[in-house]
C-alpha cells in the first residue's frame, strides 16, 4: 500500500517453533471487531491542505511568437523545489486564483494516485507546452507516459513479428503535471512570472533542499532547523533537515512503549541521542567529552502542533461489516441475464414471450415425505408366464381362479407379495402342478 505508514507497530520474534505455534492460535481467535488500526497518509500534515493564491501583475496583451520562444528557452531544464508534497496526476492552477484539488481532495488525489515528491525535494521540469490559454509544465517526466498512444501502435506485415511504432518504457511514470489556466489567451509575459505564478507549488528560487523545507515552517522553527538545533516535540522530517540522516538507529522498548534511537556524532565530538516514539521526538540526550550528558524531556515546540491543522486521518476496521438489513443476506435476486441494468427489450412488453425467471424446485409432497418405495421382490421363473397372462387380460375383467382338479391335488401357491403404497397392486394366480 504506497503512500501510507501504519501509526502502529507489531514486531515477532521467532524464538522456538513450539512457542511459535501458540502465539499463531492466539491471534487467530481475536475478534475481528476488535481489529482496528490507524493510517496516516506520508508526509501530508495538515497545514499543506490550504492554499494562498498569489497577485503577479499579467499583461493583457496576447504572447507574441518572439516571446514564446524565450519563454519555453527560459523554463527548459529548469529546477524548483517543493513547497508541498506532490501527487502523480495533474494540478490545475489558475493564475492568481485557487488551485484543483485543494484540501481533502488534494490528500485523496495522493492516495489514489500516489505521492510523486515531499516538501522541499528537488524537481526538474522535463517538458513545457504552451496551448491557447493555457501553460502546461511536466515536472520529472509528467504523470502520463511521453507517447501515450504511439506505444500502444504496431506497423507490419506479419502479426506475429510486428513492432510498435514508439518502444513502451517500462517505468511507470512518476512526475506531476501543472495546468497554469489564463482568463482568456496566455498573456505575454517573461519566465520569472510564469515562475512566481507557481511559486506556492514549486519555488524555483536557488537554495538548498533544507532552505527549501525550513521555508514551509514558521520563523522560529526555520531557525533552529537552519542552526542544526533538535527540539524536543519535532517530526521525523524536521530532524533529518536540521541533522540529516543519522547513521544508527536503534529500536527498543521501555515498559510498554516502543522507541527509536536515532544517534548522530562520534566521540571525541558531541554525541546526540534523539528518541523517537511514533512521529515525534520525545528525549534528547546531548553527550560531551568530560562533561555531564544533558537531557531534555520537556515539549519545546510549544504549541505548534495544537495550531496545526489535524493530519489527514481515517481509521480501517478489519473483519466483516454486517448487513444493515437482517434479510439482506438471504434476498432473492434476480434471475441472471444478459441484459444491463435498467435495460428492457421489445419482447418484454408481449405476455405470449416467456420471461426468465427464477429456478422454481420441486417440492417435497408431504403425505408421501418420509416413505420409502421398495421394489418387488423376483418371482420364480414359473410364474413369469402366468403374471404375463394376467397382465394381458383387460385391467376391469377380474382375475380367473384357476381350475380345480379333484383328481390331483392342488400346489400350494406362495403368498402374493405386497405391493408397494405409490404402485397399482399387482394380480397375482396360482397354477395347479401338472
Amino acid at each position: 500500500m504506497s503512500g501510507f505508514t501504519c501509526t502502529k507497530r507489531f514486531s515477532l520474534r521467532i524464538l522456538r517453533p513450539a512457542l511459535f505455534s501458540p502465539v499463531i492460535l492466539a491471534l487467530s481467535i481475536l475478534p475481528a471487531a476488535a481489529q482496528v488500526f490507524t493510517v496516516t497518509p506520508e508526509g501530508i500534515d495538515g497545514k499543506y491542505l490550504d492554499f494562498q493564491p498569489t497577485n503577479i501583475a499579467i499583461s493583457t496583451v496576447p504572447l507574441t511568437n518572439h516571446n514564446r520562444e524565450d519563454l519555453l528557452r527560459f523554463l527548459q531544464s529548469e529546477q524548483g523545489f517543493a513547497m508541498r508534497p506532490l501527487p502523480i496526476s495533474t494540478i490545475t492552477l489558475k493564475a492568481n486564483g485557487p488551485m484543483q484539488p485543494n484540501g481533502s481532495d488534494y490528500v485523496n488525489a495522493i492516495r489514489e494516485k500516489g505521492l510523486a515528491v515531499k516538501a522541499g525535494d528537488r524537481v526538474v521540469l522535463t517538458d513545457i507546452k504552451i496551448e491557447k490559454d493555457r501553460i502546461l509544465l511536466d515536472f520529472n517526466g509528467g504523470p502520463e507516459h511521453k507517447h501515450k498512444w504511439l506505444r500502444h501502435i504496431s506497423i507490419g506485415m506479419d502479426p506475429n513479428m510486428t513492432t510498435p511504432v514508439v518502444a513502451d518504457e517500462q517505468q511507470a511514470p512518476s512526475g506531476t503535471r501543472i495546468t497554469l489556466i489564463f482568463p482568456n489567451a496566455v498573456p505575454d509575459m517573461t519566465g520569472m512570472q510564469v515562475e512566481a505564478l507557481v511559486k506556492p507549488i514549486v519555488d524555483f528560487n536557488l537554495k538548498t533542499p533544507v532552505q527549501a523545507y525550513s521555508d514551509t515552517l514558521p520563523p522560529a522553527l526555520r531557525k533552529s532547523i537552519l542552526d542544526h538545533h533538535v527540539l524536543v516535540g519535532m517530526n521525523k522530517d524536521m530532524v533529518i533537515a536540521a541533522l540529516g540522516q543519522p547513521k544508527n538507529k536503534i529500536r527498543e522498548t521501555e515498559g510498554q512503549m516502543p522507541f527509536e534511537e536515532w544517534i548522530y556524532g562520534e566521540p571525541p565530538d558531541p554525541v546526540q541521542f534523539v528518541r523517537i516514539n511514533g512521529n515525534r521526538v520525545i528525549r534528547l540526550e546531548i553527550a560531551k567529552v568530560g562533561e555531564p550528558p544533558i537531557i531534555r524531556t520537556e515539549n519545546e515546540m510549544g504549541d505548534y502542533w495544537n495550531t496545526q491543522p489535524k493530519e489527514n486521518v481515517r481509521i480501517v476496521k478489519l473483519g466483516d461489516q454486517a448487513p444493515t438489513q437482517p434479510g439482506a443476506e438471504t434476498a432473492p435476486r434476480a434471475a441472471p441475464s444478459l441484459k444491463n441494468p435498467g435495460e428492457k427489450l421489445p419482447a418484454d412488453s408481449q405476455a405470449s414471450t416467456p420471461q426468465m425467471g427464477p429456478v422454481q424446485f420441486p417440492k417435497d409432497n408431504p403425505q408421501t415425505a418420509g416413505q420409502t418405495t421398495t421394489p418387488p421382490a423376483q418371482q420364480p421363473a414359473s410364474q413369469t408366464g402366468s403374471q404375463s397372462q394376467t397382465s394381458s387380460q383387460p385391467k376391469s375383467a377380474p382375475a380367473q381362479p384357476p381350475a380345480d382338479s379333484s383328481d390331483q391335488p392342488a400346489a400350494t401357491s406362495p403368498p402374493p407379495q405386497q405391493p408397494p403404497p405409490a404402485a397399482a397392486p399387482l394380480l397375482t394366480a396360482g397354477r395347479p402342478a401338472a
